[in-house]
C-alpha cells in the first residue's frame, strides 16, 4: 500500500538518523548488474550498499523487499510553468502569476513520478527561477531543478511570440531574449546570468508549437550562435539548442552547443558531427502522439498539428539511426506539452525505436547527469546524494514497470512509498 507523505511538511523534515533500505534488490545502471544489498543513508547521501550493515538504535529501517531500486530519473526537457491543458491562443490567457502557480502543482506531480532532476528549458520572465527557489528553500517540493530563464531567439522566431497582431508597443517592448546580432545575444546571455539561469537555451530552427515558423528554417547565424555559446561557457554555462531543421543542428554542433533538443531531421553526416564534438541529443519521441492525438481538442493550432505530422515520424526514424551509430542521448521529453508525470511514458517509445530498456534507463540516469554536468547523481553510488525510485517489475524485462514508480527519495527524503 503506498504512503504518499504530506507535501507541505516534507521539505521541512530532516531525518536525525540514519535510514537504511532493504528492497529486493538493486540496479546497477552501468553495468546492468542486479545487486542483492541494502543502503545506508546519512545526511541525505548514500554511505554504503551492502549486505548485513550494522544498524544503531536510532536507524530507521525502510522494509521495501518486494522493490527493485533505480536512482532518481532526469528529463533533460521539460517546461513546469503553465496550465498544460491550454495550448494556443488559449494559453496566453493565464498570467505569469497564475502560471507559476500552476508550475507548483506540476514540480510536485513530476517528483511523485520518479523525476528527482530535470531540466527546465525556457520559462517566461524568469519563473523558472523562482519555482528553482522556492523548491531549495523548502517552501514547495519537487525535483531538483536546472533552469534557463527566458529562451534566446530571432525577432520572430520560434522563442518570440508570435500570436499577437502588430502593434507600436510591440516593437517598442521588444523583451531582452529576442537578439538579432553578436552583441545583444552575448549581452541577453549575461542577462540571464544575472537573474539565477543555469544554462542557456536558444532557438536554432523553427519550432512544431510556434506560429508561422518554417521547422527547416536555420535561425541565427553561425556567428549569432557562436557568441552565445562563448558567452555562456565563459560563465560556465551549458548551451542547449532547440532545433529541429538540419542546417540549423549543424550551424548549432559547429558553434559547440552542449545539446540540440528534438534533433528531428538529422542526418548522418549530423549525427557523426554530434559524435564528434561530444554534443548530446535530447529527442522527444513521445510528444507527437500526444500532440497528434489530444492537440486539437486542448487548442494546438492546426498549423502546428501539419508541422508535427510532418516531424514526428522522421524524428523516430531519425533517432533510431541516432541509436545505431552510437551518439550520445539524453532522456529528454518536452513535458508540459503533454500533462506533467508523463514524462515516463517515453521510456517504452525509446525501446521502440532503437534502444535496449537499459540503454533508455542510462539515458534518464548516467547519461542526464554527464550533460548536467552533475557527477553526485544518476547512479546508486556510495557517496553520491540518495536520489533513489522503486519499481515492482524488472525495468529490463519490462520498461513499462517505469510508469508505476512505487518508491521516490530525493536527497534522503521518502516523498512517495
Amino acid at each position: 500500500m503506498f504512503r504518499l507523505f504530506s507535501l507541505a511538511l516534507l521539505s521541512f523534515t530532516v531525518y536525525s538518523s540514519d535510514v537504511l533500505l532493504q528492497p529486493k534488490s538493486v540496479l546497477d545502471v552501468k553495468t546492468g548488474a542486479f545487486v542483492s544489498a541494502d543502503v545506508l543513508i546519512r545526511d541525505g547521501k548514500i554511505i554504503k550498499i551492502a549486505k548485513n550493515i550494522q544498524t544503531t538504535s536510532s536507524t530507521e529501517i525502510v522494509k521495501i523487499e518486494d522493490l527493485i531500486l533505480l536512482p532518481g530519473l532526469m528529463d533533460a526537457h521539460t517546461h513546469l510553468i503553465g496550465d498544460t491543458s491550454k495550448k494556443g491562443y488559449a494559453s496566453i490567457g493565464n498570467s505569469i502569476f497564475f502560471s507559476t502557480i500552476h508550475g507548483v502543482k506540476n514540480a510536485e506531480k513530476t517528483l511523485l513520478s520518479g523525476f528527482t532532476t530535470v531540466r527546465m528549458v525556457g520559462a517566461p520572465e524568469f519563473a523558472d527561477v523562482a519555482l528553482k527557489q522556492a523548491i531549495e528553500e523548502g517552501t514547495i517540493v519537487g525535483p531538483r531543478l536546472i533552469v534557463s530563464g527566458p529562451a534566446l531567439g530571432i525577432s520572430g522566431g520560434h522563442c518570440d511570440s508570435n500570436l499577437f497582431p502588430f502593434s507600436k508597443d510591440s516593437l517598442n517592448n521588444t523583451p531582452h531574449q529576442i537578439v538579432d546580432n553578436p552583441w545583444d545575444a552575448r549581452k541577453a546571455v549575461r542577462i540571464n546570468r544575472k537573474f539565477g539561469a543555469d544554462l542557456i537555451k536558444f532557438c536554432a530552427t523553427g519550432g512544431v508549437m510556434s506560429k508561422n515558423t518554417d521547422v527547416n528554417a536555420k535561425q541565427f547565424t553561425f556567428e549569432e550562435m557562436e557568441a552565445i555559446v562563448s558567452e555562456a561557457h565563459n560563465h560556465g554555462m551549458k548551451v542547449a539548442a532547440h532545433a529541429h531543421g538540419l542546417e540549423g543542428i549543424k550551424t548549432a554542433i559547429r558553434a559547440g552547443v552542449d545539446s540540440i533538443e528534438h534533433a528531428s531531421f538529422i542526418d548522418s553526416e549530423a549525427i557523426q558531427m554530434a559524435i564528434d564534438k561530444g554534443t548530446y541529443l535530447s529527442m522527444d519521441v513521445y510528444v507527437s502522439d500526444y500532440i497528434l492525438g489530444d492537440g486539437a481538442k486542448k487548442g494546438i493550432l492546426e498549423e502546428s498539428l501539419e508541422k508535427e505530422r510532418t516531424v514526428g515520424k522522421i524524428q523516430r526514424l531519425n533517432f533510431k539511426k541516432a541509436v545505431e551509430a552510437g551518439a550520445k542521448i539524453a532522456f529528454g521529453t518536452d513535458a508540459g506539452i503533454f500533462p506533467h508525470g508523463d514524462n515516463r511514458k517515453q521510456f517504452a517509445y525509446m525501446v521502440e525505436w532503437g534502444m535496449t530498456p537499459l540503454q533508455a534507463i542510462q539515458a534518464a540516469t548516467i547519461n542526464a547527469a554527464d550533460l548536467f554536468g552533475m557527477n553526485e547523481i544518476g547512479q546508486i553510488k556510495e557517496g553520491f546524494i540518495a536520489d533513489i525510485i522503486g519499481v515492482r517489475v524488472n525495468p529490463l524485462e519490462n520498461i513499462r514497470s517505469l510508469e508505476s514508480v512505487s518508491f521516490v527519495m530525493k536527497e534522503g527524503r521518502i516523498v512517495l512509498q
